[in-house]
């Protein structure tokens, strides 16, 4: 059958089957977390908790600060010991809310839901997402319930259901569609039901063909009418704006959204989370992360606590290797360095990979051949020498006037470069100065 795929892209080496035949497990409970007040694109929560307040799991700790907000909830039960300033893994210090585990047992506190989701409104079934705090679970966090309310100027016509999972690594997306297959396409077919969509489809990497037949056993068993279209493993599959490109043929114009050409696309373990909400009143207090890499003792996909530490996600995974040298959060492609291991998962946190190597070739920047080696792996079909010499030169409104803020951020330039350039940093830095200009400019 037609393998479904996207311009261009490129072919890291596939490092999945670390993980790939793991099924989930349950990390220990934490003996204390550290829970970010912003996990999310948009205004930061207000905390509702003080020192020494007594929270249990799922409690509402901080409340979303409006609509384009996500609301936070302890993922511990036990006392307050702070709410201040912590590391975070972005690199810098932000709010957070320290719980410490109490000693006596866990206690849920879960959040109104309907009895039956399938005949519950779209309203209702809207409100206990925003309510749990679901955010996107894919990497960029965006807060599901503003997805899930179009503007009514911008007409739907299909759901787009994300399985690609193109990081190297990373398997805990796999893992869900094959050990929690039913309560994924629940998600699914929750989320269409807010939107009034009929038409389903979910696209998953060829590099997982057991998730695309059992996927398609349970759609046909369920007696559901959702599709499972393969597509072909090349990295970055799984950025929405590639997925519409491969499934439907479609292009997101440049400073659009897939709103802009009639669909909306959701992560599997966003779907998962929106199942769990729904049907258990479940808050987004745990998620699957791939802890894996050649650093990493024994590599596991666990379920695990928001606000656990990276050092305590590791352990549970039998440890570092003596020989271990770098921790990202996230794959290696798109994931942020880690200096600290004390700093928390938050929601979007897929993976913690740790390698023990470093690529000799990184260690020494080379002048820019011009080689075009960038512009030919560029998916959205940008040119990342120039956008990066642009804000490198210090012309940031250059790079902007070149398509500078349609940068998907994959990292396909950076891997394709012979000269070692950190082309993805510097167009960060070029998007940085030119969100940071004063407003009157």
């Amino acid at each position: 059958m037609k393998l479904f795929t996207f311009k261009k892209g490129i072919h890291p080496k596939d490092q999945k089957k670390q993980t790939s035949g793991k099924a989930i497990e349950v990390a220990p409970l934490p003996k204390e977390v550290f829970i970010p007040l912003n996990q999310h694109i948009g205004k930061p929560a207000i905390p509702v908790v003080k020192k020494k307040d007594v929270v249990k799991t799922g409690q509402l700790i901080a409340k979303a600060d409006g609509r384009f907000s996500a609301n936070i909830h302890a993922s511990l039960s036990g006392t307050v010991k702070n709410v201040g300033l912590f590391m975070h893994p972005m690199g810098s210090r932000v709010p957070m809310v320290h719980i410490v585990a109490g000693e006596f047992e866990e206690e849920w506190q879960l959040l109104p839901h309907p009895e039956d989701w399938k005949t519950a409104s779209p309203e209702e079934l809207l409100e206990v997402v925003f309510q749990a705090g679901i955010v996107g679970l894919g990497g960029a966090s965006f807060p599901t319930h503003i997805k899930l309310a179009p503007p009514a100027d911008k007409p739907l016509d299909v759901f787009l259901l994300n399985g690609c999972e193109c990081e190297p690594y990373l398997t805990c997306d796999h893992r869900m569609m094959l050990d929690r297959a039913d309560e994924v396409l629940d998600g699914m077919l929750i989320l269409m039901k807010i939107l009034g969509l009929k038409r389903g489809i979910i696209g998953v990497e060829n590099n997982k063909l057991d998730a695309v037949l059992l996927l398609r056993e349970r759609i046909k068993q369920r007696g559901e009418t959702l599709e499972v279209v393969k597509l072909k493993t090349k990295y970055p599959q799984g950025a929405e704006k590639m997925l519409i490109s491969a499934v439907l043929g479609r292009h997101v114009p440049e400073g659009g959204y897939p709103l802009d050409v009639g669909c909306v696309v959701n992560n599997v373990g966003t779907a998962l989370a929106i199942a769990e909400a729904v049907t258990q009143g479940k808050p987004l207090v745990e998620r699957v992360v791939t802890v894996a890499g050649s650093g990493i003792e024994d590599p596991k996909n666990l379920l695990i606590r928001v606000g656990e530490t990276f050092g305590n996600a590791i352990l549970a995974s039998g440890g570092l290797t003596p020989d271990a040298l770098q921790v990202y959060m996230g794959g290696p492609m798109m994931g942020m360095a880690q200096f600290d291991l004390q700093v928390p998962l938050v929601k979007g946190t897929s993976g913690v990979v740790a390698v023990n190597h470093v690529a000799e070739q990184h260690n020494k920047i080379y002048p820019c051949i011009r080689c075009n080696a960038c512009v030919s792996a560029c998916p959205v079909h940008l040119l990342p020498n120039r956008l990066f010499r642009f804000t490198e030169k210090g012309m940031p409104q250059e790079a902007h006037s070149r398509g500078l803020m349609s940068c998907v951020e994959c990292g396909a330039c950076v891997f394709v470069c012979p000269s070692s350039i950190p082309i993805l940093q510097w167009i960060r830095v070029g998007k940085f100065k030119i969100n940071n200009q004063p407003k009157e400019a």
